[in-house]
C-alpha cells in the first residue's frame, strides 16, 4: 500500500475508532504529519487527557504509553510498536533481577553499559532512608510508583528546591541529575543511568560544531553531559528549544538533541537554520514506528497498554505531586 492510501486509511479508521493520534518529537517524520498533537512526553499524555476519544495512540516508547495510561485509564492506550522501549528507561528496576543492556545496533560507535543484576531501586531506598526519590518521567510505571514525586528536563530543580530535605534521589539520567546538581545547594544522589543518544557528545563534538556554525546558538538537552551542558548557550528540554528558537533574534541554531526535533524547528521556524550537533544523535527505538505501525494498531486494536490500578494509583501520585508545584 503506497503512502498516500495508507494516510487515507488511518484517518477513516481513526475516525470509526474515535482515536487521537500523538507523536514524540523524536518521530518519523511521518508520523509527526498524521499526529493530532506533537510534543514531549508528559506534555502529550496531559493534552489526551484532556480531550473526548476513546482510544489514544502513542507514537513513541513503552513508558509514555504507560504515562498516558497513568492519566486516562478509562481510554485504550495503543502503543504501535510494543518492542519500542526507552533504554535509559530499562537501567532502573524497582526490585528482581534486571537487564543488563549492552548495544544498539546500527551504529559504527556502539555504546556498552552493564549493571549488577541485583541492585534495585528498593536497595537504594534502604541504603539511604527518609531521602525523597525524585524520579524522572523517561522512566516505567512501576517506578513512578515507588517514587515521592515526578519531573522532567525542564522542571528537575524546581522539583528539588520544593522538597524540605538536603539530600535527594534522582532517577535514572546521572546526566540530568548532574545539571541539577550543578543549580540546587542540595545532596544529589544520583542512580548511574544515562540516554546513549545524548551522553554520546562530547566536548569535542561542541567544537567541532561551533567552528562549522560560528554564527549558531548552541542548544543542549540536559541529558547530555555536565562538560557538553557547561558549553551551551541554552539548556532546555525539547518544548523548551521550540520556544527559545520562536522568540530567539538569532537565525542559526545547533541542535544537541535527537535529530528527529529538527524537523519541527524547521517547519515552525522557516526562516531560521538548524544543524544537527551530531548526525549519528538518533534513536532507534523511537524510529520503530511507521506508518504501517500505526495503520496496524489501529486496525487491529493493538497493542494495548494498561497500567495495573496499584501502580497506576501511586505513579499518578507522584506525577500530581509535580503537578502541584508552581
Amino acid at each position: 500500500m503506497d503512502k498516500e492510501r495508507m494516510v487515507e486509511e488511518i484517518l477513516k479508521l481513526k475516525e470509526q475508532r474515535r482515536a487521537i493520534i500523538l507523536s514524540h518529537n523524536y518521530q518519523r517524520e511521518e508520523i509527526q504529519d498524521i499526529a493530532d498533537f506533537v510534543g514531549d512526553s508528559l506534555e502529550l499524555s496531559r493534552q489526551a487527557a484532556g480531550v473526548d476519544c476513546d482510544v489514544i495512540v502513542f507514537c513513541g516508547v513503552n513508558f509514555m504509553a504507560e504515562s498516558a495510561s497513568i492519566l486516562s485509564p478509562e481510554k485504550v492506550v495503543l502503543l504501535p510498536e510494543l518492542e519500542a522501549n526507552c533504554p535509559m528507561a530499562d537501567m532502573v528496576r524497582v526490585s528482581g533481577e534486571r537487564k543488563v543492556w549492552k548495544s544498539f545496533p546500527g551504529y559504527e560507535e556502539q555504546p556498552t553499559f552493564s549493571f549488577p543484576h541485583n541492585y534495585t531501586l528498593l536497595d537504594m531506598k534502604k541504603e539511604h532512608p527518609d531521602v525523597p526519590v525524585v524520579t524522572y518521567v523517561n522512566t516505567t510505571a512501576d517506578v513512578k510508583a515507588e517514587s515521592d514525586i515526578c519531573c522532567t528536563s525542564a522542571n528537575v530543580v524546581k522539583v528539588i528546591e520544593s522538597l524540605p530535605q538536603d539530600e535527594i534521589i534522582c532517577i535514572p539520567d546521572r546526566n540530568l541529575s548532574a545539571w541539577a546538581a550543578k543549580n540546587t545547594k542540595k545532596r544529589i544522589i544520583s542512580w548511574d543511568g544515562f540516554c546513549h543518544v545524548h551522553d554520546r557528545v562530547t566536548v569535542a563534538d561542541v567544537e567541532k560544531a561551533r567552528k562549522e556554525h560560528p554564527n549558531a546558538l548552541f542548544m543542549a538537552h540536559p541529558e547530555c553531559r555536565l562538560e557538553v551542558l557547561e558549553m551551551a548557550d541554552h539548556v532546555t528540554s525539547t518544548s523548551g528549544m521550540l520556544r527559545f528558537a520562536k522568540q530567539s533574534d538569532a537565525k542559526e541554531f545547533i541542535v544537541g538533541t535527537e535529530v528527529g526535533l529538527l524537523y519541527r524547528l524547521r517547519q515552525e521556524n522557516p526562516g531560521k537554520v538548524f544543524y544537527p550537533l551530531r548526525r549519528d544523535m538518533i534513536c532507534p527505538n523511537m524510529k520503530k514506528t511507521r506508518l504501517s505501525s500505526v495503520l496496524r494498531a489501529l486496525k487491529e486494536m493493538r497493542y494495548v497498554i494498561k497500567v495495573p490500578e496499584e501502580i497506576r494509583i501511586n505513579a499518578k501520585k507522584a506525577l500530581d505531586r509535580m503537578l502541584a508545584i508552581r
